[in-house]
């Protein structure tokens, strides 16, 4: 049915198309070997060669549909640019595209923005238009970064998803979009196998990154310090690495001790500001639609060693909707499932949220009191095989708990802490 509406479209646009048009047919095609108008390679990329190929390998592959999904800062725009740049997919296609999304915010803008960067007449650009012009090209790859952003809104959501859709059904228009949190767009067959969701660097990818922005004179273990902090998110460790450059690493910690994730948030955009690039995620309309999301998210500040699904349900949070409200935040990637099942948070996102939004007491105070309760369980002996790796797995937790209660205008939850830990 929409391969007919597609046909339809470009045969009744084939008659009304103006000279603009067919101008910006004609660069569409003479466009293949051309870079001006397309990113550079990325100059500093580490750590992606398997994601790279997984990649690349996709956009082999005819149709290819294709989806980079992470947290902010992740690298998603960076290792579409690489690929962008690859041998083999620059041979493969005869034109490539590189189309910001940032600006566009519903399906009309995206289209307007689409046909302006295909050399459409601005007074003449419609999405027939654009789908004509693409259908009548030769093969081309087109990139849409950003794609959340007229993605987001609920309200004009299925109508990019249908103008996706369209584009999807031009058999030699790749299509790879890059998108902030783990979902993809419904009615686009993507292909198999789908990219996972990139994750942090490995210690050794976040360590080149870091000494090709700070060079190689900085103490090991200080960097390695450093590197902490970061969780080894590709734009926090650039932002760090950009401080130590200017005052070194004992000085870029003493700093970070004091400010947080102010220090590597002296940007003005997403790509140099850690704190925007936080911001834009929890102001998303699916963190909105769903209230209580940010309530766990505050909870979640303090859990440095993440939580299972067993004490998450066990210790009875007072949020409401709370299994809703975890699917959430994974789905805006502001959270996530690590390999052996706890539910996580990110330790920059941890320190910027904390900073901003901590939990209050009585949102904190069943936690603590269940692990408390686990730790006299496990002092009178009287416990199941399961509670020391259970009470092992909280011990981060437990100490920034108690640690947050030391804090306490309370001055009974002090002493009662005190006691604890002494």
């Amino acid at each position: 049915m929409r391969h007919q509406e597609l046909l339809e479209m470009i045969s009744s646009q084939s008659s009304s198309f103006d000279t603009a048009s067919l101008i910006g047919r004609s660069a569409l095609n003479a466009s293949s070997g051309s870079f001006s108008l397309l990113p550079a390679f990325p100059k500093i990329f580490h750590g992606r060669e398997s994601e790279l190929n997984d990649l690349v390998g996709t956009l082999l592959v005819d149709p290819a549909r294709v989806a980079v999904l992470g947290p902010g800062g992740m690298g998603k725009t960076t290792l579409a640019m690489a690929a962008l740049h690859h041998l083999k997919v620059a041979n493969k296609y005869q034109a490539r595209h590189f189309i910001s999304c940032e600006s566009t915010h519903t399906r009309d803008s995206l289209v307007a923005i689409m046909g302006a960067h295909l050399g459409l007449d601005t007074s003449s650009t419609s999405e027939r238009a654009v789908v004509a012009l693409l259908s009548a090209g030769q093969s081309c790859l087109i990139i849409l970064d950003n794609f959340e952003t007229p993605w987001e809104g609920l309200e004009g959501r299925a109508n990019v998803e249908g103008f996706l859709a369209l584009l999807t059904d031009i058999p030699h228009v790749a299509l790879l979009v890059t998108m902030r949190g783990a979902e993809r767009p419904k009615n686009v067959q993507w292909t198999h196998p789908f990219l996972r969701p990139l994750m942090p660097l490995d210690q050794a990818a976040a360590r080149q990154t870091f000494i090709e922005i700070a060079d190689e004179i900085h103490d090991g273990s200080e960097v390695d310090q450093l590197l902490n902090i970061t969780d080894n998110i590709p734009l926090a460790v650039q932002l760090v690495a950009g401080v130590a450059a200017s005052i070194g690493c004992t000085d870029t910690m003493e700093r970070w001790n004091l400010e947080r994730t102010v220090l590597i948030s002296a940007g003005y955009d997403k790509r140099s500001n850690l704190d925007i690039s936080i911001k834009l995620s929890l102001s998303s309309p699916r963190m909105l639609s769903s209230p209580h999301a940010a309530e766990l998210l505050s909870l979640m500040s303090l859990l440095s060693d993440g939580i299972s699904d067993l004490d998450l349900v066990q210790s009875n949070i007072p949020i409401q909707d709370i299994a809703e409200c975890k699917t959430t935040l994974i789905r805006t990637s502001l959270a996530y499932v690590d390999r052996s099942g706890r539910f996580k948070v990110l330790a920059p996102i941890r320190e910027y949220i904390h900073l901003v939004r901590p939990p209050y007491l009585g949102l904190v105070r069943p936690l603590r009191k269940y692990l408390l309760d686990l730790l006299e369980l496990h002092t009178a002996q009287s416990f199941g095989v399961d509670l020391v790796p259970r009470l092992v797995s909280n011990l981060g937790n437990l100490h920034n708990i108690l640690l947050q209660g030391l804090d306490s205008d309370h001055t009974d939850l002090r002493e009662a802490i005190l006691g604890i830990i002494l």
